[in-house]
């Protein structure tokens, strides 16, 4: 096998950069414990996700890098990364991350604040006099 396999993810303003490679099932995130890093249990159960889908959970050590977003948007970002990194171990692995939704980036991000306008949809509040 190779040194490891790469693959990037990206949730809101996060990028996570994914290595994946045969180990004992170590994850790290910014070259912290996975636990340590997300301190709410359930970013780290997203993040173990794909693993758990298709039973590489005590195969593969993870190391992951992560900028930019809060925790939660880092959390889902490593989940798509993770994904991505599987399908180029195992291309068959692709329908049971496809039907897990774990192949699919979300493309929800912030709207602008436009013009004249206190957010990006809420307006000033108007007076009668």
């Amino acid at each position: 096998m190779k040194e490891g396999f790469y693959a990037v993810g990206r949730r809101k303003k996060a990028t996570a950069k994914v290595k994946i490679k045969s180990g004992q099932g170590n994850l790290t995130v910014n070259k912290r414990d996975l636990e340590n890093y997300f301190p709410r249990k359930v970013n780290s159960k997203i993040v173990r996700e794909p693993l758990e889908k298709v039973g590489f959970l005590d195969k593969f050590d993870v190391e992951a890098h992560v900028k930019g977003g809060g925790l939660a948007g880092q959390a889902e970002a490593i989940r798509l990364g993770l994904s991505r990194a599987i399908l180029k171990i195992n291309p068959e692995l692709r329908n049971p991350l496809r039907k897990a939704g774990l192949l699919t980036r979300d493309p929800r991000v912030k709207e602008r604040k436009k013009p004249g306008l206190r957010g990006a949809r809420a307006r000033p509040q108007i007076s009668k006099r």
